[in-house]
């Protein structure tokens, strides 16, 4: 897949294109053309979360750097925002019951030893501690495959828009070829 081309806020840092003012002052505009004008908002529920807010405010830095803090991908980078929160407060959980398994597994002899459970009934408990970590893992590799689905798609619209843009203006034909093939 061909690489889209370069913004003219990049040709113009890079000092250097073999763009003419004319292409140049046309793809700018058409740059402009594909944003709304409308800065990149918080949602309630992003600004509520500590994480997600914080996330928030990271990728909107980002975004305004190459001028892309855009309210038309607001709802992708709330959302965004939000299921990076989630995956983090699963992985809390998923550390904090790793943290009793290992704690159970610890003390599993000695619980037994004085006759509190049977081994039946430890090998059970433990063994359901570790269900509850694979089920989180699994919720984890889930919101994880969200989040990179979310990136691709967010990357590749912008990417798309780019592409949207002529890469050179229109050629005008000459008075005398549009006579001549009349």
């Amino acid at each position: 897949m061909p690489t889209p081309p370069k913004p003219v806020k990049v040709l113009e840092m890079e000092k250097r294109s073999h763009r003419t003012k004319k292409e140049l002052a046309q793809r700018r505009n058409a740059e402009a053309s594909l944003l709304t004008g409308v800065s990149l908002k918080e949602k309630k529920e992003t600004k509520e979360n500590p994480i997600a807010h914080k996330e928030f405010k990271r990728i909107r830095t980002l975004l305004k750097t190459i001028e892309k803090d855009d309210d038309l991908y607001g709802e992708t980078i709330n959302r965004y925002c939000v299921i990076v929160a989630e995956c983090e407060e699963f992985k809390e959980k998923r550390e904090r019951i790793y943290g009793q398994l290992c704690e159970f597994q610890k003390n599993m002899y000695d619980l037994v030893e004085n006759g509190e459970m049977s081994w039946s009934e430890a090998y059970k408990i433990e063994g359901d501690m570790q269900k509850n970590l694979v089920s989180l893992d699994r919720q984890i590799q889930s919101k994880r495959k969200m989040l990179l689905d979310m990136e691709k798609e967010n990357i590749m619209t912008i990417a798309s828009s780019l592409r949207s843009i002529p890469k050179k203006s229109e050629k005008k034909k000459s008075p005398l070829m549009e006579a001549l093939s009349g």
